[in-house]
C-alpha cells in the first residue's frame, strides 16, 4: 500500500524486542485537501537501522504494509491502531512553512 501525508511526530529510533533489530517509528496524517475534515492516522514503523531523513511536517511518500496493531490504554481498556510496516518513507515536499521562507 501507499500513502501520502504529513510527518507528525519526529522519527525516533526503538529496539525490536524479538529480533534486537533498531527501527524508526513516527505518526502520519493523511488527508485529502477539500474532501477530507478529520485526517487518518497511522503509526509508521521504517524497518531500517539508518534515521530516516525525515522531519515533522515533511510530505512524505510511505509505501509498505498495512497492519492493526492492538494494545491496552493506560485506562486497561482494548484500544488499537493503524500499522504500516514501511518498506520506504520518501519525502517529497518540505513544509509550507519552510518552502515559503526559501522562496522569498
Amino acid at each position: 500500500m501507499q500513502v501520502f501525508g504529513n510527518v507528525a511526530t519526529q522519527p525516533e529510533r526503538k529496539r525490536s524486542k524479538t529480533t534486537q533489530r533498531d527501527y524508526f517509528e513516527f505518526r502520519l496524517a493523511e488527508s485529502q485537501r477539500g474532501v477530507d475534515t478529520e485526517p487518518t492516522w497511522y503509526t509508521v514503523r521504517v524497518m531500517k537501522e539508518d534515521k530516516p531523513t525525515l522531519d515533522k511536517g515533511d510530505f512524505v511518500k510511505v509505501t509498505g504494509k498495512l497492519k492493526t496493531d492492538y494494545y491496552l490504554s493506560r485506562e486497561g481498556k482494548p484500544t488499537g491502531t493503524l500499522l504500516i510496516i514501511a518498506f520506504e518513507a520518501a519525502k517529497i515536499a518540505k513544509p509550507a512553512s519552510v518552502a515559503a521562507e526559501v522562496t522569498r
